[in-house]
């Protein structure tokens, strides 16, 4: 085989996913939606408003509303913590990049033991902000309408990235950025009705525009990927619904985005189908207990039980040995981490926040604490190691070990619980769902409008109105 073929061997012939994608975007109703997808979808929901209002209280999402407010524009949609009105697009840019702003947003999920985490998306911003400003600019969208969008956008995002090969994610693609514009492309296209050709063509529009490297990790740009996917799936969708062409098959074909950005896909997954089974019940959908890398969390809940358990103090750690395999030392790669940002991808950093406060939150991925000598100081005592026998283990499941020395020389060690909290196996509480919401709301709504918004999150389906639940939010928000 010459070199050219083998660089497409991967990718199955006579694929028709496009076709599929769309066909399901354009038949798909409110009573196909399952009620367990409903009850978890709007756990989603209210999960992604807290995190909209965390992120409207970064730096980068402020430059992101100053450039939105300046450009101007025809007023679709409220611009996040201004009362200034854009074009749906821009608007979706701001939002969406709020609520990965803190890496807080929920992670889809795999049983596949080829899939590595990093692979999967981030799946409801996109869809979700997509439907969001979607609904402001269409005016008297009801909520059960919104939802439908919403569950749309996320069922077409993750099946891409569930069937896409994983050498999308290791050459250094970020799928959440890349596959979330499909996800906000349908939830787009749904609201506006698109069919046919025109939708179709908003696949491929959404294919060129879909973009994001992981080299900007622990940047402002990490989350900007996912405020872009959302802002070029509302762009795919308008300039679709005016009759702009595309490939109507680019999701196929050795030029097709699987096969250039994916190395290919899997035919055995090919088969499942949209919308037989919905991946935000099957396998599921992991709502995130920290502001970081999901990655990490398991071992962060170690190292909470261990300290937690023992009693130690700070000042007893001598050392803390965390050991584990490439799917989690590679992306979280930050030996040292100088802001919350890098915070967000350096175990030292988080597991210093639980030696010394015993929880990371909002408040311990600031850059006032990350920065903090005694931060600092913690950091350089944790080191990580690989470890060949969890590496030998496959990359399904994310598994870690810690050993921590104390001062006088004993040592504490565990393993991580690969029943990682917040995922399908141990979720969250719909009451600890609300605390995250209310502490990522701290500092922007008082404890009375959160209480608003929360009840108008939790019975979404009965307004009569989804695009004003904006107003709750974005007067407020970092204002």
């Amino acid at each position: 085989m010459s070199v050219a073929q083998n660089a497409f061997a991967e990718m199955p012939q006579d694929t028709a996913i496009t076709d599929a994608a769309a066909s399901f975007v354009e038949t798909v109703t409110f009573a196909d939606l399952p009620d367990e997808a409903l009850r978890i979808g709007t756990r989603c929901l209210v999960d992604a408003f807290g995190l909209y209002a965390a992120g409207s209280e970064e730096h980068s999402v402020h430059i992101l509303a100053d450039e939105a407010a300046e450009t101007g524009g025809r007023g679709d949609a409220l611009v996040l913590g201004r009362p200034d009105r854009v074009p749906a697009a821009m608007a979706a840019r701001v939002l969406g990049t709020a609520g990965h702003a803190h890496d807080w947003d929920d992670s889809q999920v795999s049983v596949d033991p080829a899939h590595i985490y990093g692979l999967l998306t981030h799946p409801t911003i996109p869809p979700l902000t997509a439907a969001l400003v979607m609904a402001q600019k269409l005016g008297r969208v009801s909520g059960r309408d919104f939802m439908l969008a919403f569950l749309t956008g996320f069922e077409v995002e993750c099946k891409i990235s569930e069937w896409m090969l994983p050498r999308h994610y290791m050459q250094g693609m970020h799928s959440s950025g890349t596959v979330g514009t499909f996800g906000a492309y349908a939830a787009a296209a749904k609201m506006l009705g698109l069919k046919g050709d025109k939708l179709r063509w908003g696949f491929g529009i959404a294919a060129s525009l879909a973009a994001g490297i992981r080299c900007n990790f622990g940047t402002m740009t990490k989350p900007l990927h996912v405020g872009r996917a959302s802002e070029n799936g509302v762009t795919a969708a308008l300039l679709a619904a005016r009759g702009f062409t595309a490939d109507p098959t680019a999701l196929d074909g050795p030029w097709g985005f699987m096969a250039v950005q994916g190395g290919g896909a899997s035919p055995d997954k090919i088969a499942q189908g949209f919308g037989r089974t919905w991946t935000i019940v099957e396998p599921g959908v992991s709502i995130k207990p920290y502001p970081c890398g999901v990655l990490t969390h398991p071992t962060i809940d170690l190292m909470l039980r261990l300290v937690t358990e023992g009693d130690i103090a700070p000042d007893a750690i001598d050392r803390v040995t965390v050991h584990a395999g490439t799917n989690i030392l590679k992306p979280i790669r930050y030996p040292i981490a100088a802001n919350h940002l890098q915070a967000k991808f350096s175990l030292p950093a988080a597991l210093s926040m639980i030696a010394l406060a015993r929880k990371a939150g909002k408040r311990e991925f600031a850059d006032a604490f990350v920065a903090s000598p005694e931060m600092q100081a913690m950091q350089r005592r944790i080191e990580t190691r690989l470890d060949p026998d969890i590496e030998a283990q496959g990359f399904d499941k994310m598994r870690s070990r810690i050993t921590i020395t104390l001062t006088d020389g004993s040592e504490i060690a565990g393993w991580a619980d690969e029943r990682y909290r917040g995922g399908p196996e141990n979720p969250l509480t719909d009451g600890e769902v609300e605390d995250k919401f209310r502490s990522c709301c701290d500092g922007v709504l008082d404890a009375g409008e959160q209480q608003a918004l929360l009840a108008r999150l939790w019975s979404v389906l009965d307004s009569d109105d989804a695009g004003a639940l904006a107003g709750l939010l974005y007067g407020k928000a970092g204002a």
